[in-house]
């Protein structure tokens, strides 16, 4: 299944792109960069949760984490699709809870939006745990592993 899941991603005509969204030109996986907005939106959320008068905040930095997950999930399935199939399988369980966060925090949206705040933040916590487990899954892939090692020249 993964082999498939790989041969199907590199077979798409992303042409030029496939560089651009690998950081070829700035010489570094772009991905790891691209995570910071929503995990940073998220982390700073939960914050503003326990502050007073927090909750405009936390509605923002929620929404705006959530808008930066597709293009961090666009450079990481490129990236994943050239991995050996044991650093496929970590990259796989680091999509899995990727999307358990993604779906945690969607929920937490939805409940700040409906004004339920105590439901939201039970939502976002439990998001920030599955972010906190996707970020362990994907460190393992790219430094125990030195996946995102590149060769010094191409």
């Amino acid at each position: 299944m993964i082999r498939t899941l790989q041969r199907g991603i590199r077979s798409l005509p992303l042409g030029g792109a496939r560089d651009l969204l690998r950081g070829r030109s700035l010489g570094h996986p772009v991905h790891p960069v691209l995570v910071q907005v929503p995990i940073g939106c998220w982390l700073s959320a939960a914050v503003m949760d326990v502050m007073p008068a927090g909750q405009r905040a936390a509605t923002t930095l929620t929404a705006v984490g959530l808008a930066g997950v597709a293009p961090a999930a666009v450079t990481g399935w490129v990236d994943w699709a050239d991995l050996p199939p044991e650093q496929a399988r970590v990259g796989l369980m680091h999509a899995v809870t990727n999307v358990a966060a993604v779906a945690f925090h969607a929920a937490s949206l939805t409940a700040r939006l409906r004004h339920h705040p105590a439901r939201a933040r039970l939502w976002s916590l439990g998001g920030l745990a599955a972010v906190g487990v996707s970020g362990a899954l994907g460190g393992h892939v790219a430094y125990r592993r030195a996946v995102g090692a590149w060769p010094t020249t191409w």
